[in-house]
């Protein structure tokens, strides 16, 4: 199973980017993944660490935002389809020992 979160927490004032980056580390301490952002994603092996994966959300949550679960199956979450626009990048990537510019 996975556990995907989703999240909107407010980040415009010093206290809430503080309260954003201390549940970015909780998530990631508690074995999740950055998927994109704002969307972290987890393995659960059966419903049993779901169940402990949303009492430890629960207890931890921010004071504001939104805070979204979905759990899905293996096979599901191996479904999911990436589109991917073109992607610009300063970094030459060449097997050549010199690159001529």
């Amino acid at each position: 199973m996975r556990v995907i979160m989703f999240f909107d927490l407010p980040s415009t004032s010093k206290a809430e980017v503080r309260e954003y980056s201390l549940f970015v580390k909780f998530i990631k301490k508690h074995g999740f993944s950055m998927m994109q952002e704002s969307v972290y994603t987890k393995l659960a092996l059966n419903q049993a660490v779901v169940d402990k994966t949303m009492a430890e959300l629960r207890k931890n949550v921010p004071k504001e935002g939104i805070i979204s679960i979905l759990v899905l199956t293996e096979i599901q979450f191996n479904s999911i389809e990436n589109i991917l626009g073109e992607i610009k990048s300063d970094v030459i990537s060449s097997d050549k020992k010199v690159v001529i510019l």
